[in-house]
């Protein structure tokens, strides 16, 4: 049975799916399934009318047949089912609903002196209001059908018709009526199961796209660090190149000194010091300090620069800062790398504009458009002018401005620039989420907007206008304004 059930697309072969769906089908709408119970009581009993016309004189037996059926079963299973631990059994409590009043109905037009003349369309009320009203599945519609017409069987061979012919008219119309309302059940129930296995397709189908957005995400944010860990690690290889002169050449100034130190010593030592030797060796040795002190200071302002920059790409710290010292600390540590491939910078900025904001975010926004010129604008060989300009844009805003000279970036290009993993370069080691990262910082971080204009051939020019103050808070006057390398 459960095999054939299963090829009409009535039956789950899963069982926790069956059950559930059982559970869900009998349940669903439970409170106006209760309140049809109770009209069907009242309607059960509201028939006695039609006995009192067929029968007067049997009449009050039925109305107590009627009552007790009512009183007894129709009543308490619409009100055990407001139980929650009656539930579960819903639907055999829905078939004895059906059962009793349809078998008792066969015994009272059996009581009825011409009753069952008129027995069909009685049955055939009770089939319409279980098939249309109440929760039942083909299985359980189909015991209800066959219970009921083999009581009505048993009833009708028991009782005399006056009309010649009424038993095959009454059998032709109550089976009828059978036939419709399994079609109509098994109809519903198969809608049912088949929005039920919709239902279920489809929050399979969303856990695993939620389950694929989490990893996506998660692989997003390793990449995200990726690439903020590989634009820091160009800064370090283009610090490094250039620390890497004034220290070589301090080594090399403090070998000599050692040289010409030790010369004098022996000179001492042996008691052939002369004047000319003492001056010529002091001479050597004060511009071997004044060497030492130019190199080992350009390097030590490189790392202190570069440690602040790094330090503030690492943090997500909020402060007051003068832009153009910041601005100037933050390139110093874009120039060696630019110089090293034989670009130019070029920075303009305006005095006096203090900017209260996140330095990290807003200097991993200005790297990460330097480094896109770089790596995109410029072919290997090829060298240009990256340009940076910062101006205020009203009383309360700020622009700035990174524009290369370079190829250009193509018009179909354009409008997708922003998009995470969007690059033309994925052979060559590049993730394209260097300009998402951008986008995503200037957006929510800086709380400004970003925009890019491009002629193939003719450079690239990003526009990032930012709020002074993201709070909309106008920076104190009197506030003490921070540079990259200041402490805090």
């Amino acid at each position: 049975m459960r095999t054939l059930l299963g090829r009409l697309g009535l039956h789950f072969d899963d069982p926790a799916d069956e059950r559930t769906f059982v559970a869900r089908f009998t349940l669903d709408d439970l409170s106006r399934t209760r309140a049809a119970m109770v009209l069907g009581a009242v309607i059960y009993c509201a028939f006695a009318a039609w006995d009192w016309i067929l029968d007067p004189a049997h009449w009050t037996e039925t109305l107590l047949l009627r009552l007790a059926v009512a009183g007894a079963v129709l009543l308490p299973a619409a009100a055990v089912l407001g139980r929650p631990g009656a539930r579960r059994w819903a639907e055999a409590i829905y078939l004895a609903y059906c059962v009793v009043p349809g078998c008792v109905l066969s015994l009272i037009y059996l009581r009825l002196g011409p009753g069952f003349d008129h027995a069909a369309a009685g049955m055939i009320i009770v089939i319409l209001f279980v098939s249309t009203l109440l929760p039942l599945r083909l299985p359980a519609l189909a015991a209800f059908c066959g219970v009921t017409w083999l009581c009505f069987l048993v009833c009708e061979s028991l009782a005399t018709y006056e009309q010649a012919g009424m038993r095959l008219v009454n059998n032709f119309e109550i089976g009828m009526a059978y036939a419709l309302s399994l079609y109509a059940v098994s109809a519903r129930e198969y809608r049912a199961r088949q929005q039920f296995r919709t239902e279920q397709a489809l929050r399979q189908e969303k856990e695993r796209s939620e389950a694929a957005f989490s990893d996506l995400r998660e692989a997003q944010a390793h990449l995200v660090q990726a690439e903020k860990l590989a634009a820091l690690g160009q800064l370090v290889a283009g610090v490094a190149h250039e620390i890497n002169t004034p220290i070589g050449l301090s080594l090399t100034t403090a070998t000599a000194a050692e040289g010409d130190l030790r010369q004098l010593q022996q000179a001492v030592e042996a008691g052939r010091l002369r004047r000319s030797d003492l001056t010529r060796g002091l001479d050597r040795l004060s511009e071997a300090m004044r060497l030492l002190f130019s190199n080992l200071t350009r390097a030590a302002d490189l790392v202190h620069s570069f440690k602040q920059v790094a330090v503030d790409q690492a943090s997500e710290e909020r402060r007051t800062f003068e832009l153009r010292v910041w601005l100037e600390e933050l390139m110093s540590t874009l120039g060696p790398l630019l110089r090293r491939k034989g670009h130019a910078l070029r920075i303009r900025c305006e005095d006096g504009i203090v900017l209260d904001a996140h330095p990290g975010a807003l200097a991993q926004v200005i790297s990460n458009l330097a480094l896109n010129a770089i790596v995109h604008g410029y072919p290997e060989g090829r060298t240009g002018v990256l340009e940076l300009t910062a101006s205020r844009l009203g009383e309360d805003r700020l622009r700035i401005v990174v524009a290369d000279d370079g190829v250009g970036i193509p018009a179909e290009n354009l409008g997708k620039v922003f998009d995470p993993f969007f690059t033309t370069r994925r052979t060559k080691g590049s993730t394209g989420l260097g300009l998402h990262i951008v986008f995503n910082l200037v957006a929510s971080t800086l709380q400004g907007q970003i925009e890019v204009a491009s002629e193939e051939g003719r450079g690239a020019r990003f526009t990032v206008d930012l709020p002074l103050s993201p709070d909309g808070e106008e920076v104190r006057q009197g506030a003490e304004p921070r540079g990259v390398g200041s402490a805090g």
